[in-house]
């Protein structure tokens, strides 16, 4: 039963569709209208579904690529333990589409389509498009993080006004700008690996010189646009959160410019984590406080 569970969480990555739908509900609470915690919660389970779907589908694709790589040579697919088959990639379709399904009850079209452009671009787009063959391959992957907070805004649109507010925007764009040097730090820690793979990340194809800066200015670009929202209307709350984990993101970074060494670089990576994580964190609780006073 728990290796079935185990299995299950690394083939729909259901690491990385928390994250996502994390975006989704941060995207639900900033939009312009109030949704009930059951809609919510489906809506939020519909992300999760679907971004388990496109996760499923690119364990799928690059089982020969997982091999050559420490981090992912035991996945599933990988390993052998399930073996390859036309009714893998018809049973992740399934789940898109039940996903896709359950986001439209509860969302509406507009939404639901912006789920729908996450997972493509993660299982179509970034897998077997970008991946293998462009150092931007996370760059515009990053793009299917962003969909899922422009999903939940969508979904808490008012009848009558603007489908998607320029808070869930703004906090889009910072998710966008977030993955790169996100993933960017990883493949510092893990070089090796992506040079095995054939995987061109920035880091594997570049210098310390250019990727260093790089990533540095991601960072002071996206730790600058999460305070934006403060202008827009999120309040003190979310102001404190936005800088106890830009900070730390910031230091690491420049730490890791002046020093391009896998210390540093892991720093960074886990920084990157823990300031998702508390913008989040302060997206929500800035919300519960202002539903609380009204």
């Amino acid at each position: 039963m728990l290796t079935a569970l185990n299995m299950t969480v690394s083939i729909l990555k259901l690491r990385i569709g928390a994250f996502i739908a994390l975006a989704a509900l941060v995207g639900i609470v900033v939009g312009e209208d109030r949704v009930g915690l059951i809609e919510a919660l489906v809506f939020c389970l519909a992300v999760l579904g679907a971004s388990g779907a496109a996760g499923a589908f690119n364990q799928y694709y690059e089982r020969e690529g997982d091999r050559l790589m420490a981090r992912t040579f035991g996945r599933p697919f990988a390993s052998g333990t399930l073996r390859e088959g036309p009714i893998w990639p018809l049973t992740f379709l399934l789940l898109l589409a039940a996903s896709l399904l359950m986001a439209w009850s509860v969302g509406g079209t507009l939404a639901s389509f912006m789920v729908f452009l996450g997972a493509a671009t993660y299982g179509g787009i970034y897998t077997v498009w970008l991946k293998r063959r462009t150092v931007w391959n996370v760059v515009i992957g990053g793009a299917a993080g962003s969909f899922a907070v422009l999903a939940g805004a969508a979904m808490a649109a008012p009848q009558f006004g603007p489908a998607i507010g320029p808070i869930p925007l703004v906090l889009s764009v910072v998710l966008f700008l977030w993955t790169p040097p996100h993933f960017w730090a990883l493949a510092v820690v893990r070089g090796e690996d992506y040079r095995r793979a054939g995987i061109p990340m920035l880091p594997v194809v570049a210098d310390a010189s250019v990727w260093g800066p790089v990533i540095f200015s991601h960072v002071v670009v996206l730790v600058a646009m999460s305070l934006w929202p403060l202008w827009l209307g999120l309040g003190p709350v979310y102001g404190v959160f936005a800088v106890l984990g830009g900070a730390p993101f910031l230091w690491t970074s420049y730490k890791l410019m002046r020093n391009p060494v896998k210390a540093n670089a892991k720093a960074a990576f886990l920084a990157s984590l823990a300031q998702f994580a508390l913008l989040s964190a302060g997206v929500l609780l800035d919300g519960a406080l202002t539903w609380a006073l009204s």
